[in-house]
């Protein structure tokens, strides 16, 4: 029996998160040699995901560097894929997301007429330069597919608007699920200097689109929170571009019930989340991962691809106006029916059987199409 040859792509640290089960669950599967390729455009943070899930890289292209730019970036991952591509040779690519390592895999598969899987297929704001440069990476990246992993039903309604055809989508859930849940199930200690009363308060913000005023718009907020509500402690995880670290430092650094703390491992993130009452973030992922938690999320940007959420009430767009922000937390903070509004949806993104469900038609893919 032939054995197909799967090559899996990620690049960041969110794409590790989620093509972790997905690789897991291929090589589970006898008929397939699973190869991983990272590109590390995230370098530290990409390694601590790998390592909790004990999975190893086969190819490592090393790409990052301080400030390289996205023409730079993009030229460095065709040529260093497409070398990879021409020594595997795999009958099947699989990659996660809108980064540009997900664009480029896409365009280098294609240039070499390889299928291409996309995991979190057909998230769409359908403004193409917001956020950028993502949404125009996974329009494009939707159009140089061959499969597409559709975590919600919004997200195959806009494939097909996009013209894909309908049994080429399967619509799977979402992959961060299955990593969550398994790794909540770890019970990993916070290992910070919380008060076990205090009401947590987790906030992430390093998204392109917001450096600048919005970051500090963000930044001023978060100071007036933590004096409004003595009771509460904010944690700050504080991605490491300089963009981000330079303005939350300056502004938020030593302040009384304020944490800043350098990126967390992913179990200790989900630590937080887990004691977290409230998050504002303008991370993707955690608009997909807390409500599986129960946890309200307070969107910090002005749009967002992830509608299902929105629809359910577990997530809520309040922008990057200090007001604004204010305003949208201290509801949940003060009110306990606004609380449960958000705390008690249901989570739109799947049961934490997604990888199984893609690992599935991956298989059925590679049988019915590929030759012996």
């Amino acid at each position: 029996m032939k054995k197909f040859t799967v090559l899996c792509v990620a690049g960041t640290r969110p794409e590790a998160i989620k093509m972790a089960p997905v690789i897991k669950a291929l090589k589970d599967v006898p008929e397939l040699n699973v190869i991983v390729l990272t590109t590390a455009q995230h370098r530290g943070l990409l390694d601590q995901v790998f390592t909790l899930f004990d999975i190893q890289c086969d190819y490592d292209l090393n790409v990052m560097t301080q400030n390289q730019t996205l023409p730079e970036l993009t030229a460095k991952l065709m040529t260093g894929i497409d070398s990879v591509l021409d020594n595997v040779k795999p009958d099947l690519i699989v990659a996660q997301g809108d980064t540009t390592t997900v664009f480029v895999t896409s365009l280098a598969a294609f240039y070499r007429k390889t299928p291409f899987a996309h995991v979190e297929a057909g998230l769409r704001t359908n403004n193409l330069y917001s956020p950028f440069p993502e949404e125009a990476n996974r329009v494009l990246t939707g159009h140089l597919s061959t499969l597409h992993f559709a975590p919600t039903q919004t997200s195959r309604e806009n494939l097909l608007k996009e013209g894909i055809r309908a049994e080429n989508i399967h619509v799977c859930g979402n992959t961060v699920i299955d990593a969550l849940l398994e790794t909540a199930n770890l019970d990993t200690p916070l290992e910070m200097a919380i008060p076990d009363d205090a009401r947590v308060i987790l906030v992430t913000s390093h998204r392109r689109e917001n450096f600048g005023q919005a970051l500090d718009n963000i930044c001023h907020a978060i100071l007036r929170l933590s004096e409004k509500y003595p009771d509460c402690h904010i944690v700050y995880p504080v991605h490491p571009n300089p963009n981000v670290t330079e303005t939350v430092t300056r502004l938020l650094s030593g302040k009384p019930r304020i944490t800043l703390t350098k990126p967390l491992e992913y179990d200790k993130f989900v630590a937080v989340m887990k004691r977290a009452v409230i998050i504002l973030s303008d991370s993707g992922g955690v608009q997909e991962e807390a409500p599986a938690l129960r946890k309200p999320v307070l969107v910090l940007r002005r749009e967002t691809e992830r509608l299902a959420a929105l629809r359910c009430g577990v997530t809520r767009l309040v922008g990057t106006e200090e007001d604004d922000i204010v305003r949208e937390a201290s509801r949940l903070l003060d009110s306990e029916e606004e609380y449960k509004k958000m705390a008690t949806g249901e989570s739109p993104y799947g049961d934490g059987h997604s990888s199984k469900k893609i690992t599935a038609a991956i298989v059925e893919y590679l049988k019915t199409h590929q030759q012996s």
